[in-house]
């Protein structure tokens, strides 16, 4: 890939580098433009925040929205796309709402190779892989390139995307390039799991996610330890499976092993976290990938919750991985100027903040995303996102 996504060793770099309030500018324009679509269409309002994942969760595949909607794959794309050409025709007509942070990121005079580079670097950061080639239009479209244009380009993202899916392949190559983990790879994060008391439960025998296994936007590689294919969404997904299969560390595992029932605002949900593994020492640990940026978003704190009672409930350890730096308990103690918390304290004293307020606040002050993650978590705080609302939770 580029230098942005991955390092010297071939390993993806940080994605936390990516993570701005500009990509939350982006997403909140979005939110603006579902939530004129689904005055006339409110069925498309579930369809396309749950493709593009606006509301900070994992983007679906096709697959699984056109289960959601009692369609095939084929009809949930044609809905997705007339939702969206719709949406896209209603700015261009009335200017509303304003998009020049399009224009400004995805600038008409950059070159090829240059966009493509920016929006690979903003999928890594966001982890929204099987997104990857819808955003990419979508965001070219606002940024005001044409519509083959911006076709082509949303084709660009989806093949390079599509070339290093199939690289997980690598039992195709020669042994001699099949990579090692070595074993201290793993001490930072067995750092961060929150361990459980008790004998750990048996691996389950195959994934529990099995719907949309065999989706064509998702990637897949063969594990050595398990002796088959494995599927995985995104890059950061493919990060972990590969050091789960590659480390001598690590006896055994099992991607997307168990459906973890939670409820998120009165709803019912299922979410299926990315693997569980079995350590040399006998520990099991269930581990879900999640971005960095989005940790400390209302419906993945929810998500991780469940997911931690489920693993404690079985003798499990805990991990959320981030493929960054710094995981979840780091980022809550990120050091925050002070003046930041006091002015989001007390303004959050007589109500929730939208996202006009914050944008000024930010201004004035420089804080930065990582910044607001750090104090949603210290203080938990409930930060919603697409539409942005952030309120006390008591």
């Amino acid at each position: 890939m580029t230098r942005t996504v991955r390092s010297a060793s071939g390993l993806l770099d940080d994605p936390s580098n990516g993570v701005t309030f500009g990509l939350e500018d982006v997403n909140e324009v979005v939110a603006i433009m579902v939530d004129e679509q689904a005055e006339e269409r409110p069925r498309d309002r579930e369809l396309v925040t749950c493709r593009l994942g606006l509301d900070g969760e994992s983007p679906e595949t096709l697959t699984l929205l056109g289960a959601r909607a009692g369609v095939s794959r084929d009809r949930a794309r044609q809905l997705y796309t007339r939702a969206v050409g719709q949406m896209v025709r209603r700015v261009q007509a009335t200017g509303y709402p304003e998009t020049a942070v399009f224009a400004e990121r995805y600038p008409v005079g950059w070159g090829e190779q240059r966009l493509v580079r920016t929006l690979l670097a903003e999928t890594y950061a966001t982890d929204g892989d099987i997104a990857a080639q819808d955003w990419a239009y979508l965001k070219l479209r606002l940024a005001g390139h044409d519509l083959q244009d911006s076709k082509r380009l949303a084709g660009f993202v989806f093949q390079r995307i599509a070339g290093w899916q199939q690289k997980g392949r690598w039992h195709l190559l020669p042994s001699a390039q099949v990579e090692k983990v070595p074993a201290a790879a793993w001490n930072p994060w067995l750092r961060r799991v929150e361990w459980a008391e008790g004998t750990p439960d048996e691996l389950p025998d195959g994934p529990a996610r099995v719907l949309d296994y065999a989706d064509d936007g998702r990637g897949s590689m063969f594990a050595e330890k398990l002796g088959r294919e494995v599927s995985f969404d995104t890059g950061l997904q493919a990060r972990l499976l590969r050091m789960l299969d590659g480390s001598e560390r690590v006896e055994a595992f099992q991607e997307s092993p168990v459906g973890v029932e939670y409820e998120l605002d009165g709803a019912d949900r299922v979410h299926y976290p990315t693997a569980v593994a079995r350590f040399s020492d006998g520990r099991v640990v269930l581990i879900d990938v999640m971005p960095l940026g989005h940790a400390a978003v209302h419906a993945n704190r929810a998500k991780a919750a469940a997911g931690r009672a489920y693993a404690h409930a079985h003798g499990w350890g805990w991990l959320v991985w981030t493929g960054s730096h710094s995981g979840v308990a780091d980022l809550a103690r990120r050091a925050v100027d002070p003046r930041i918390e006091n002015i989001l304290r007390n303004r959050l004293a007589d109500g929730p903040v939208d996202w006009d307020e914050l944008r000024r606040c930010r201004d004035e002050t420089g804080m930065e995303l990582l910044d607001l993650a750090a104090l949603v978590l210290k203080h938990e705080w409930r930060w919603d996102r697409g539409p942005f609302r952030l309120a006390r939770t008591s």
